[in-house]
């Protein structure tokens, strides 16, 4: 017995409908694809110490064409008809820091109105933790140049309100981004508002200085997943190489946290997360360590 094709309240089939479909009836907005590719580097030291000195970096694309010329920017750019989200981001990824095959997952959609001065502009931003070890940035496409960023995130001020069922508070946080050659800041206002079992959290650029768009909003909150992701996933592996010491676990921990944890507890937390070696540390006028690796049967019971 066959099926009789489905019909609305005019008698008319889906494949009728769409058939006679006017594309044009709806305004359509663009979309965008902008991706925050973090590390953790050394910084340059001039003492010695038992441990390099690491920083949280992020790859910016310093922009090459109009709007925002010579400004920097995150490595994005327009989803084609065609592909999808995930196939724009790496293509853009790559056409503009010659960066391939990585790990990225969707942040978050940002769609204020006024975002983009050329027209209305949907951007989906990625997320990515990278060892740098193994990759080779070069700038392309409409980029001028592609450099690293040492990533600072500071709290400047903060304030709350009692409301009749709930509570509102502000922060008010100051972005620094430093390369060898230039310094970029600015400042977000965080607003989260409670009203009984309603949150909501609203997201202000105060101050920039050097950022093209919004980028600088997509950092202050990329930041802030990235500690909360850190404590309840093992996104941090990717930052770390094939064998590590767990100091230098902790370190790269801390570093994203923001501060500094004792090793007991730390190493708790941690025990089964990663698998003993036999190798060691070769490192001249050091006293050898143990080297671990990640706990890959961990990820697969996830």
């Amino acid at each position: 017995m066959s099926k009789q094709p489905v019909t609305d309240r005019n008698g008319i089939t889906e494949e009728q409908f769409l058939k006679t479909y006017d594309a044009g009836v709806y305004e359509r907005p663009s979309v965008t694809v902008d991706m925050l590719i973090f590390t953790v580097m050394e910084r340059e030291q001039n003492n010695y110490r038992k441990l390099s000195e690491k920083s949280l970096q992020l790859l910016l694309i310093q922009r090459g064409e109009h709007p925002y010329l010579g400004q920097w920017a995150l490595p994005g750019g327009f989803v084609g008809v065609h592909e999808s989200l995930d196939e724009a981001a790496r293509r853009e990824l790559f056409t503009e820091t010659n960066i391939d095959n990585i790990y990225m997952e969707q942040l978050y959609t940002w769609g204020e109105v006024q975002r983009d001065p050329r027209m209305r502009v949907i951007s989906c931003s990625y997320m990515a933790l990278v060892d740098r070890t193994a990759l080779n940035v070069q700038a392309g496409d409409d980029a001028a140049d592609a450099a690293w960023f040492e990533v600072s995130h500071e709290i400047l001020e903060a304030s709350r309100r009692e409301l009749e069922q709930g509570y509102e508070q502000d922060q008010f946080i100051k972005i620094t981004l430093q390369s060898d050659k230039v310094t970029l800041s600015g400042v977000v206002k965080v607003t989260e508002s409670v009203q009984g079992h309603v949150s909501k959290i609203q997201r202000e650029i105060v101050q920039s200085e050097g950022f093209a768009f919004d980028h600088l909003m997509m950092v202050q909150y990329a930041i802030e997943r990235l500690r909360g992701k850190v404590e309840y996933t093992d996104i941090i592996f990717n930052l770390m190489p094939p064998l590590f010491t767990l100091s230098e676990l902790q370190r790269v921990y801390e570093i994203i946290l923001g501060k500094e944890l004792l090793a007991a507890a730390f190493r708790r937390k941690i025990a089964d997360r990663v698998m003993e070696t036999e190798d060691f540390t070769r490192d001249a006028g050091h006293r050898p360590s143990k080297l671990y690796r990640y706990n890959m049967n961990r990820a697969s019971n996830q």
